[in-house]
């Protein structure tokens, strides 16, 4: 098995169930208060973990009681913290969820201290990026330090994994230095610009054109769709009762990176992606609903 190295984002996440996601102005009565461990680069860290990759996660946090959960967390889920940067001058992130009864979300995320990364942080742990088979990061520390990142880990023979999440413009220079490019569909349609249309294949082939080696896009009940340059194959979903879609992406991806790391081919990685992340929407939580390995069958 191969080495992955994350970098990323950790939150505490408070999520509230209601009946409905409220409107502009509306205020409405949730029924439930939970507070869980997410960010996006954590959720993707543990699923990889508990899933039996070789993980070292690349994160900042505040010097706060937030901080030390985290800490804590990373522990228990057998994750280094060696490479946790604490920074004093700012508190960790936060994000308040609110889970309507479909399992649908609406997110606000503070940032805190992710929002305070740079490449400077990334210093230190250049060596451990070299040494890794895979890179995989998202889009909620600064775009300067995911460019910073995929240069490096691109000259060094690192095969990049992006989830573009959340949805921003990318330059060109950093879309070519992705080995997976893997956006749901509106980021996919953000990501082409003026181009975009509803046509998944085609949007995926414009980002190949900007030099991106393969576009996995998700399309939540639909599955997912790979687009490279020997063509297109699509992973049906697992049919399952929804409940909470939070995190789902990030199992995914995790998911992916661990099967890849493994030896997998692309499609395969996917398939194994598929059934983690189906088992991730049927529970509450971004990380307390990420599966175990022997969970997938």
């Amino acid at each position: 098995m191969s080495k992955i190295v994350i970098i990323g984002s950790s939150n505490v996440d408070l999520t509230v169930r209601t009946c409905r996601i409220p409107s502009k102005g509306e205020t409405i009565f949730g029924n439930d208060l939970q507070m869980a461990f997410g960010g996006k680069g954590a959720n993707q860290a543990v699923a990889a973990k508990r899933l039996g990759g070789d993980v070292s996660f690349i994160t900042k946090v505040g010097n706060d009681a937030y901080a030390e959960m985290m800490m804590e967390n990373f522990v228990k889920e057998g994750i280094g913290t060696e490479t946790v940067i604490t920074d004093g001058g700012i508190q960790s992130g936060l994000a308040w969820i609110c889970v309507d009864e479909r399992g649908d979300n609406s997110i606000i995320v503070m940032p805190g201290a992710n929002g305070t990364l740079t490449t400077e942080d990334m210093k230190p742990f250049l060596d451990k990026i070299a040494e890794a088979e895979y890179l995989l990061m998202q889009l909620e520390v600064p775009l300067d330090v995911i460019c910073y990142a995929a240069d490096y880990a691109f000259s060094h023979g690192v095969k990049v994994i992006l989830n573009p999440a959340p949805a921003q413009p990318l330059p060109d220079g950093l879309l070519s230095k992705l080995y997976i490019l893997a956006p749901n569909e509106k980021e996919c349609r953000l990501l082409c610009g003026d181009d975009a249309t509803e046509d998944m294949p085609a949007n995926a082939r414009l980002l190949l054109k900007k030099g991106v080696g393969n576009v996995i896009v998700t399309l939540g009940e639909e599955g997912s769709l790979l687009c490279n340059g020997e063509g297109s194959v699509k992973i049906d979903a697992v049919k399952v009762e929804a409940v909470d879609t939070v995190a789902a992406g990030d199992t995914y991806c995790g998911a992916l990176t661990v099967a890849l790391s493994e030896g997998k081919t692309i499609p395969q990685a996917m398939e194994f992606a598929t059934k983690a992340s189906a088992i991730a929407v049927t529970r509450c939580g971004a990380q307390p609903s990420v599966p175990y390995r022997d969970e997938i069958k």
